[in-house]
């Protein structure tokens, strides 16, 4: 796997942090983030995830520190001014209607129009061929995208909001534990597709609690606990097993087999 990034982050967090009254969610939170890479924030339930998921979004705007776009300060009042910056977020819900068609879905929000567009109607043949051919592009071959999104498996619905969010111009890409809730072989539909966003020179973070599935697709790893960064990896310089190790504290992890090891012996 390559990991050849360009000489200047498209997003970076220096110092954020965020508090609802008393209580410090997060806390001197540094990411940089390359065109081209997948870069794996890593954390158990109550790590930050959420709170950070939503600041990159725009849906919370940080107490403290400094969120660059480009290199250039920035500051979200909504999700929209985050979309409108290229950062686009698919959370693990996935915002899909599933009585409704895979094009429609595709399209959801932002449905072509014909001849004056206030007043036009649907312009369902670009709307269905688009799809279609946006979907190919990602390598993902639906027999008929006029099927009900619903009738897709986990993996193929996770696949068409990445690729969704690909042809809307995302240049950030934001994936909230897409992994999750499927099994071994939906979950490799989703880090394939991870890769092939990564390949089109979008910037990937995939937001997740598990390391084998970050290793897999990973050029950088951020390890969030409690709030706070406490550790950071490049791939060339990091084994699964430290990821692991690093993310379950190591001697947390060790007291917790050798406890394990003696019951089993009881």
């Amino acid at each position: 796997m390559s990991t050849k990034k360009s000489a200047d982050p498209i997003l970076e967090l220096k110092g954020v942090g965020k508090s609802f009254g008393n209580v410090v969610a997060l806390r001197d939170v540094d990411i940089a983030v390359y065109p081209g890479q997948v870069t794996c924030v890593l954390g158990d339930n109550g790590a930050g995830k959420s709170t950070l998921i939503k600041i990159l979004s725009g849906v919370h705007k940080a107490s403290e520190g400094e969120f660059l776009i480009s290199g250039q300060k920035t500051e979200f009042n909504s999700p929209r001014d985050a979309m409108s910056k290229g950062i686009a977020t698919v959370f693990q819900d996935l915002a899909t209607v599933p009585l409704m068609s895979v094009w429609r879905n595709f399209f959801l929000g932002n449905e072509p129009k014909k001849w004056w567009k206030p007043l036009g109607i649907l312009d369902t043949k670009f709307a269905k061929e688009t799809a279609k051919t946006e979907l190919l592009n990602m390598g993902i071959d639906l027999r008929d995208t006029n099927q009900a999104i619903g009738t897709l498996s986990g993996g193929e619905r996770q696949a068409v909001a990445i690729a969704r969010a690909v042809y809307f111009g995302a240049n950030v890409l934001i994936l909230d534990e897409p992994t999750s809730a499927l099994g071994v072989r939906q979950s490799g539909i989703v880090l394939k597709y991870i890769l092939a966003a990564r390949e089109r020179g979008v910037a990937v973070i995939f937001i997740t609690h598990n390391p084998h599935h970050a290793f897999l697709v990973g050029d950088h790893f951020y390890l969030l606990n409690r709030g706070r960064m406490t550790a950071s990896f490049v791939r060339e310089k990091v084994q699964l097993d430290e990821l692991i190790q690093a993310m379950a504290g190591g001697a947390e992890l060790d007291t917790l087999t050798h406890e394990i090891s003696v019951i089993r012996q009881d």
